[in-house]
C-alpha cells in the first residue's frame, strides 16, 4: 500500500513507497523531497526486514517494455531520432533512480551511511531524469512514447537477495556502462546540434563517476566483512548472475576516477 503523506516515517519505508508510485514526475518529485531531507532524518530503522510488495518498481503503464534487441537506434539528425536517445537516457535514468531507492529498503543492517549514500545518488538520479524530461519536450515527446526495455531491473531481480551481489553488479557493472557509453552519446549529439543535450549528458557522467564509486566502495565493504577478494569474487559473480559480457570501448580516465583498479579494467579486455 502506498502511503501518500509519509514525511514523518523511516527513510527506508518512505524510499518503498516512492518506488512504488507510477508517475516519473510524482516519483522523481519525492524522491528530490526524501534525499534534501535526509540529512535531518534520526528515525532511522536500519534493522528491520520490510516486506516486499507486488509489482516493483511503479512504472507508468502506458510504457511499453520489450526486449534489449527490439530496439533498434534512429537517425539523430531528425527530431524523432534525438527523441528516441533522449528517451533511452531518461529511462536509465528513472531505472537508476529506482535502483537507488531498492538499494536503500531492501537491505537491512548496514551501516548508516550506505542508506545516505544511496538516497543522495537517488536524487542525483531523479535530477538527471528531469533534465532529460526538459529535453525530451523540446523534441515534442515525452517518456511514455517509446518502448523501453528492463534489462537493469532484471538485474536487480536476481540480486534482491544478496547486497553484495547488488553492489557487484548493478552500480559496479550497468551503471559503470554509461561511463563508457557517455562520451559516444555526447559527441554524437553535438553532431547533430544538439549542444543542449550533450551537456545534460556532461552533468549525468559528472555524477556518474561517484555514485559508481559509491557502489566500488559497498562492495569493497562487503568483501571485506565476509574475507572475499574483490577482483576474483567479482568474477565468480558475473559467472553465477549471466551478467552480460562487457566489450570495448572502455573511459578508462572515468573507470580509474570511479575507484577501478587498472586490474579491474584490463580484466575487462580479456574476459
Amino acid at each position: 500500500m502506498i502511503i501518500n503523506n509519509f514525511t514523518h516515517l523511516c527513510p527506508r519505508v518512505r524510499a518503498l513507497n516512492i518506488l512504488q508510485i507510477q508517475d516519473p514526475a510524482a516519483k522523481t518529485h519525492a524522491t528530490l523531497q526524501l534525499a534534501r531531507q535526509t540529512i535531518r532524518h534520526n528515525n532511522w530503522d536500519l534493522n528491520t526486514d520490510l516486506a516486499e510488495p507486488p509489482n516493483l518498481p511503479g512504472m507508468p503503464a502506458a510504457l511499453v517494455l520489450v526486449h534489449a534487441t527490439a530496439i533498434r537506434p534512429q537517425p539523430l539528425h531528425t527530431p524523432q531520432g534525438r527523441g528516441a536517445l533522449l528517451h533511452a537516457l531518461a529511462h536509465i535514468e528513472l531505472n537508476a533512480v529506482n535502483l537507488a531507492l531498492d538499494a536503500v529498503w531492501r537491505f537491512n543492517n548496514m551501516p548508516l551511511a550506505y542508506y545516505q549514500n544511496w538516497l543522495m545518488v537517488a536524487g542525483d538520479e531523479a535530477y538527471h531524469y528531469r533534465m532529460l524530461a526538459r529535453r525530451m519536450k523540446k523534441v515534442n515527446t515525452d517518456y511514455t512514447a517509446h518502448p523501453a526495455h528492463n534489462s537493469l531491473w532484471d538485474m536487480a531481480d536476481k540480486t534482491k537477495n544478496n547486497v553484495l551481489a547488488r553492489m557487484a553488479l548493478v552500480p559496479r557493472l550497468y551503471e559503470a556502462r554509461g561511463l563508457d557509453a557517455a562520451p559516444a552519446v555526447q559527441e554524437k549529439l553535438i553532431g547533430c546540434g544538439d549542444n543542449d543535450s550533450a551537456a545534460v549528458v556532461a552533468i549525468i557522467q559528472r555524477d556518474e563517476i561517484n555514485h559508481v564509486a559509491i557502489g566500488n566502495y559497498w562492495y569493497r565493504y562487503l568483501c571485506m566483512q565476509h574475507g572475499l577478494e574483490p577482483v576474483t569474487y567479482y568474477q565468480q559473480l558475473c559467472q553465477t548472475y549471466g551478467a552480460a559480457k562487457l566489450r570495448p570501448p572502455f573511459n578508462e580516465a572515468a573507470r580509474l576516477a570511479a575507484g577501478f583498479t587498472q586490474a579491474e579494467i584490463d580484466y575487462l579486455y580479456t574476459n
